[in-house]
């Protein structure tokens, strides 16, 4: 279980990264941690990782020599976890309650990122707010409850069924849902538009949200 505190954490990972107001807004006032290759991001963020995790086969010798005050904890190739799993470890040990998860969706390895959003619901279970970002994406997971995500009006998301889902309610959308039951697998509650912060709750199920939060063609 996470540590009783409200600290915010960002773990930089290896996946796309745009900067955008969002994403600024998440990193203010939050520690942050990298992970092997996602410490590139580092620069154009502004900010200087409390901590560098990782087996660093992803790193450049430039990019090692460009921050040498960053305290490094280095693991070997062969290990049970990914960079990405021990950087979220670290930050849970060092106090995270919420963690945000940059760079986590798209790049060049999807199934590092399917990898990232399965483990984003695991620890949202766990009793962790999770957040996952690429800038110009984000997701969170949605489990049992009822809980708001703060969307732009007109801008488009997704809600991704990881199970059957019951008891489903979306609100303040262009097509709303109200005490509905979603087949696993079922493409009902892909491409929606927010008309401004959103309202969701789920009786029974595993599911994730991805936005789109600057893409309005579905205006």
């Amino acid at each position: 279980m996470p540590a009783t505190t409200d600290q915010t954490f960002v773990v930089l990972l290896g996946g796309a990264l745009t900067v955008t107001p969002r994403l600024r807004a998440d990193m203010t006032g939050a520690r942050v941690v990298a992970a092997d290759g996602g410490m590139r991001h580092a620069a154009c963020l502004g900010v200087t990782p409390e901590l560098w995790v990782g087996d660093f086969d992803s790193t450049p010798p430039e990019l090692i020599a460009a921050w040498p005050d960053v305290e490094r904890q280095p693991w070997p190739a062969a290990k049970n976890e990914t960079d990405g799993a021990i950087a979220v470890s670290a930050a849970a040990e060092r106090g995270a309650r919420r963690i945000v998860l940059a760079g986590a969706l798209g790049g060049e390895r999807s199934d590092h990122a399917m990898m990232h959003l399965v483990h984003a619901v695991f620890l949202e279970e766990e009793g962790f707010s999770i957040k996952l970002t690429s800038g110009e994406e984000e997701a969170w997971p949605l489990l049992p409850g009822t809980r708001e995500i703060d969307l732009p009006k007109h801008s488009l998301f997704s809600v991704l069924g990881l199970s059957p889902l019951s008891g489903l309610f979306i609100d303040n959308v262009r097509y709303p849902l109200a005490d509905f039951a979603l087949p696993f697998g079922s493409s009902r509650t892909i491409s929606n538009v927010a008309e401004g912060p959103i309202r969701l709750s789920l009786a029974s199920g595993r599911a994730l949200l991805i936005a789109r939060p600057y893409d309005f063609s579905g205006a």
